[in-house]
């Protein structure tokens, strides 16, 4: 019985992948926009750091290769005869998420573009800018917690109900997805681990409590996809299989560059420093 249904459920993926991922002059119109954009986006970064270059305080170079790779990675997971599988492959969709959800953001966001732009604009722009990231929508979207829903709670609503077959026959919605899950986890790797500066930002140790929770969950959903668990991807076993393990093992991998790029940045208070502020004060007359 549960062999039939099987063969019964490869049969329908197999017809369902027939029609692929969208392929009208829409959606490629729409996945080259996108990619030109990331395009433009690393010649705007090149161009605001080469001008730090003469002043005082240049701009690292090692930022400036950052923020290019991540530009390239997301115009090339864009790019279909890029990605070493077959068009309409699960797997292929599974590399082009870990690109665009995990690998370049964490890419992008460690190039610290926003420290950039505001070193670039005048002092009333930068203070304008530096007013936004202080405003309450900005305050809530850099939440963890919030930042976390929407990244792991996008990927278990796209495997875990009918919104992958209907992005697969939607250009718009496709389109959609591909940039929800780009700005989800430049959201989730600037809240992390992001140098730029981030409002209420929570303490590392709280962080790195947040990272754990996401790799668990990220572990759990790879796993329930593995087995088929109440899944609602149209493709055959082997794809689905081979998809989860690209998403288990490249999602650890990005997850502990994101961890390693936190304590990088952890400076915590020495006891030395704690003792010689604490001698330095007055003390209480017994």
């Amino acid at each position: 019985m549960a062999a039939s249904k099987q063969e019964q459920a490869t049969d329908i993926c197999g017809d369902a992948l027939a029609l692929g991922l969208p392929s009208s002059a829409h959606a490629h119109s729409g996945m080259l926009a996108l990619g030109v954009i990331m395009l433009a986006l690393g010649i705007l970064y090149l161009a605001l750091a080469l001008r730090r270059q003469p002043t005082r305080r240049s701009w690292s170079r090692w930022r400036t290769i950052s923020f290019t790779l991540g530009c390239v990675m997301v115009a090339a997971s864009l790019y279909p005869p890029l990605v070493p599988y077959p068009h309409g492959d699960f797997r292929e969709h599974m590399l082009q998420h870990l690109a665009l959800a995990m690998i370049a953001p964490i890419l992008l966001v460690l190039a610290a573009p926003m420290t950039l732009l505001l070193r670039s604009l005048s002092v009333v722009h930068a203070r304008a800018l530096f007013r936004i990231l202080k405003s309450a929508p900005v305050r809530f979207l850099t939440n963890p917690l919030i930042a976390l829903t929407l990244n792991i709670g996008g990927m278990a609503a796209l495997y875990f109900t009918p919104l992958y077959t209907i992005a697969n026959h939607s250009p718009a919605w496709h389109l959609f997805l591909h940039v929800h899950f780009l700005a989800a986890g430049c959201l989730f790797a600037w809240v992390i681990a992001g140098p730029d500066p981030a409002p209420h930002r929570p303490s590392v140790p709280r962080r790195l409590v947040i990272l754990g929770v996401s790799i668990a969950f990220h572990a759990t959903l790879s796993q329930m996809l593995y087995a088929g668990f109440h899944t609602t991807v149209p493709a055959p076993a082997h794809e689905l299989r081979g998809g989860a393990e690209l998403m288990y093992y490249g999602g650890d991998i990005a997850e502990l560059l994101l961890a390693f790029a936190l304590v990088s940045t952890w400076k915590p208070r020495r006891r030395h420093e704690r003792a010689k502020r604490s001698a330095s004060q007055p003390r209480a007359l017994a």
